[in-house]
């Protein structure tokens, strides 16, 4: 925890610290299915204990899958063998819906009260010694699950009165959901927000829309917050993000680091950027080679936390390739930086 906070506060601690973000990974640790895995909150506590043991990770992630807030508004969860589990069918089918709906309580939902059980176990074993990462969708970003893609981007740009009364909405719930499981015990809320990234819309949409959404939102969220665009590009909105209350941003492995940090400095904690896909057919050469390079451009002067750029590891990516990683964090990223 004093490595991180220290590295929160710009400055170099012993190492840099290390996130791997390994949700599906401990389905594999327990010899069980992800389904089957993310059905008790005994099986992710245990999964990602051992994941933290193995990797000597700097935080637990707390992160059971995104549709698990579609399930609580009473959308559908679609498991797959082998990654992470999806969406069903869209439950908003047309834009005049929006003025029905209501907006789940977190207690009555199992599967949120399951992940707020999880992160009580967590605290109860691990107290203060790492941060304990929840997760929230952002208001913002939550309607491509409720909605689908074409239809969100039609109630953006075409329907402001409904696209308003969604974000109203998905703001209480997003507030409820991350307050509940700050109470429960976790130390930060991880915000994804990929919609607000340059790869998707506009800076100046997202400054008249997913910006001023993600100020809201997160004064009410009692807890320090990281806002993640899973992959997306935010170089073009660095300094915007900086101001709307979050301590880090997750960046993508599309941009380079260094460019990153010139405009984070001093403003905002980095997490990022190993690229998860290819890191499915690296060896642990160019595992190596990859976080060198990282801390190289980011680490100095604290302020960088080294992950992936997504948020979540692929399940494909095998044991070795993590524990070199690992390994090559704690070679290279002792502080002073050589």
């Amino acid at each position: 925890m004093e490595r991180v906070l220290a590295t929160l506060g710009h400055q170099e601690p012993d190492r840099v610290p290390v996130f791997l973000l390994l949700s599906l990974h401990g389905a594999k640790e327990l010899g069980i299915s992800i389904q089957d895995y993310f059905s008790k909150a005994e099986h992710v506590v245990e999964g990602q204990m051992r994941l933290r043991e193995k990797y000597q990770n700097d935080c637990i992630d707390a992160f059971f899958h995104a549709p698990i807030e579609i399930e609580a508004w009473g959308g559908e969860v679609i498991f797959s063998d082998d990654g992470p589990p999806n969406s069903g069918t869209p439950f908003i089918r047309d834009i005049q819906e929006i003025k029905f709906l209501k907006v789940p309580k977190v207690s009555e939902s199992e599967g949120l009260q399951r992940v707020c059980d999880a992160i009580s176990r967590f605290k109860s074993r691990i107290g203060n010694e790492v941060p304990i990462v929840g997760v929230a969708m952002s208001p913002f970003s939550l309607p491509v699950m409720q909605m689908g893609f074409d239809k969100y981007l039609d109630l953006m740009y075409l329907h402001p009165e409904e696209f308003h009364l969604l974000m109203h909405l998905n703001e209480q719930f997003c507030v409820e959901w991350s307050n509940a499981q700050l109470a429960a015990g976790a130390t930060a809320i991880c915000y994804f927000d990929p919609v607000s990234s340059p790869t998707i819309i506009p800076r100046e949409k997202y400054l008249e829309t997913g910006y001023l959404i993600a100020k809201s939102t997160i004064s009410k969220i009692k807890g320090p917050t990281a806002t993640h665009f899973a992959s997306g590009r935010c170089l073009g909105i660095l300094e915007d993000v900086a101001t709307t209350g979050t301590a880090i941003a997750g960046v993508s492995a599309l941009e380079d680091l260094a460019k990153l940090k010139e405009k984070a400095q001093g403003k905002i904690t980095l997490l990022g950027n190993l690229n998860g896909i290819e890191m499915r057919t690296w060896t642990p050469e160019k595992a190596e080679q990859k976080v060198k390079e990282a801390i190289f451009k980011a680490g100095r002067g604290g302020g960088f936390i080294l992950s992936d750029n997504h948020g979540e590891i692929p399940f494909q990516v095998e044991d070795e390739i993590l524990m070199a990683i690992s390994d090559a964090a704690r070679k290279w990223g002792e502080y002073p930086l050589t």
